[in-house]
């Protein structure tokens, strides 16, 4: 049916008009009584000209039609062309007309014409002509100003829909520039601190130390030129992370120590099974030899989404937890049952669900998945080795 939402719209309206002179056409040919007059022909010909000509301005138009309609109750018996063409006018006049006292004035005006028709007569036959006015004037009105509201609630629920949806993306944008900042504190305080710390030691034992094997100079060398250089990443990283635009140029976040993450791991899930949630991990061992940037990614993961299993499959949920390495890329995976039947008490977890979720795995270059899966939910990435690093060479 949406043609006929179509069909009134108010950029349709030489259409319409087309449609109603064929209408018309067909009257005067197969639906009179009585073989039209030339007067008739004459009236029903300007009636038509002056809707095609003016369609696009119904205030002129439904004035026109109007005298036309006068014009044809005194010279002519049968004025139905003119009436309908009077009623339509109005009609099209309802539906566009910006001030509401513009549709009352038009339709009094044509009420009044209308009842011309029955002056002089006997009361039977103006009684006959004022319940004529809900056909010819009631029935245009209430149709026009249906399709006039309909349109005008279409309109603010597709205004109300886009607010929404600006409102939404306002809200996203907001939680990964939160998101962001966090990991930007995290990377400053915990990691950068400590190498420069490192550093330094190393430079001033470079210099201290005179009297060195050059075997030994050479590793001092090589350990303060891969700390300075590690510096230099991490100051970037941070202007990178802090910039909302710099997401996708490089990758890294805050570091844990590789062989920590098992036991990080163990300790998420025990917090989740605290909640009461339980909780089945697949681990991979080889977690415990993870670069440090993927391994908080993964232990941060990990503790999102048994929140979200927490928060939203409720206690007597079964959730399964996969971790793997597999030629060098994690494979992920948080899968519950959803059947859970309240809330259980939220361990500590991550930052802003599936929104920081996926910012931390947009930041190592990969892709999250998240979604319904038969009752439950499923959350699932791959963390490619060979994509945690900067990716100049790609496209922004």
């Amino acid at each position: 049916m949406a043609w006929v939402g179509r069909l009134f719209d108010a950029r349709d309206s030489l259409v319409r008009m087309v449609l109603l002179i064929l209408s018309g056409l067909g009257y005067l040919f197969f639906g009179a009584l009585s073989a039209p007059t030339s007067t008739q022909w004459i009236l029903a010909v300007l009636a038509f000209a002056i809707g095609l000509a003016l369609h696009h301005r119904p205030l002129a138009g439904m004035l026109t039609q109007t005298t036309l309609l006068a014009v044809a109750i005194w010279l002519v018996d049968d004025f139905m062309i003119n009436q309908v063409g009077a009623s339509w006018a109005l009609l099209e006049l309802t539906m566009v007309a910006r001030r509401g006292r513009t549709i009352w004035l038009a339709a009094g005006l044509l009420a009044v014409v209308d009842l011309t028709d029955s002056i002089g007569d006997p009361l039977s036959r103006l009684l006959s002509g004022v319940f004529g006015l809900l056909v010819e004037v009631g029935v245009p009105l209430l149709l026009g100003l249906v399709i006039r509201t309909t349109r005008e609630l279409g309109q603010q629920s597709r205004q109300r829909a886009e607010e929404e949806q600006r409102r939404r993306e306002s809200e996203s944008r907001a939680a990964r520039a939160d998101e962001r900042s966090a990991i930007a504190r995290e990377l400053h305080d915990v990691v950068a601190h400590h190498v420069a710390s490192m550093v330094l030691r190393v430079g001033v034992a470079r210099h201290v130390l005179t009297d060195l094997d050059p075997r030994v100079g050479e590793v001092f060398d090589d350990v303060h030129g891969t700390g300075t250089a590690a510096l230099a990443d991490l100051r970037r990283l941070v202007a990178v992370l802090r910039d909302p635009d710099g997401v996708r140029g490089d990758a890294a976040l805050t570091a844990i120590e590789p062989s920590a993450l098992p036991a990080a791991l163990g300790a998420a899930v025990d917090r989740a099974r605290q909640a009461g949630v339980t909780v089945v991990a697949d681990i991979d061992p080889a977690v415990g030899a993870l670069d440090a940037v993927r391994g908080l990614a993964v232990l941060r993961l990990s503790q999102e989404a048994l929140t979200n299993v927490a928060k939203h499959a409720g206690t007597a949920a079964v959730a399964r937890l996969s971790v793997s390495v597999v030629d060098g890329a994690v494979h992920w995976e948080v899968v519950d049952d959803g059947r859970g039947s309240v809330p259980a008490t939220v361990p500590v977890g991550g930052g802003h669900g599936i929104t920081g979720m996926r910012e931390r795995v947009e930041v190592l270059g990969g892709q999250l998945t998240a979604g319904p899966t038969g009752t439950g939910w499923r959350v699932a990435t791959v963390l490619d080795g060979t994509r945690a690093g900067p990716r100049a060479t790609e496209p922004a």
